[in-house]
């Protein structure tokens, strides 16, 4: 399983925000990660909608994180940019085309993985996948330099 681009940017841009502590433009977080301008501010978006950033349009403006990084969590990240439903065709009925549909175990056992999965993140919040903002800024800007 791989996650999709907006997940992994939302988090990326989640995870920079809590560290830097400050407001960031769109411009300044794709620098930091070497990663499209045009898709921040789509997964900007969608990270405002759910009420994660808070989004300052215009000269001076700029993002911060709308919840302490205790309050945000990742579970609820991944289900918001992940189109799960369709994980695989059978999850869909009205998709579904697969003519063993209903007579294999493969639906069940890879809805109880998914369900693993979102509960295993449902565990962490922001705060806990960035226990060393210094050490991850370190890094971040090695990286970029």
């Amino acid at each position: 399983m791989r996650l999709n681009l907006h997940t992994d940017y939302a988090l990326r841009m989640l995870m920079l925000l809590a560290a830097r502590g400050e407001q960031l433009s769109i411009d300044e977080i794709a620098a930091h990660y070497g990663i499209s301008r045009n898709h921040l501010v789509k997964v900007t978006g969608g990270l405002a909608q759910m009420g994660l950033v808070n989004a300052k349009r215009g000269r001076g403006g700029g993002l911060t994180l709308a919840h302490a990084p205790r309050d945000i969590n990742v579970g609820k990240v991944v289900r918001t940019m992940e189109s799960l439903d369709g994980f695989v065709e059978c999850f869909d009925a009205s998709e579904n085309t697969c003519p063993v549909a209903g007579a294999c175990g493969l639906q069940g056992a890879l809805s109880a993985a998914l369900s693993d999965f979102l509960k295993r993140l449902d565990s962490y919040s922001l705060a806990d996948i960035l226990p060393d903002k210094n050490r991850f800024m370190a890094q971040l800007e090695a990286v970029s330099a």
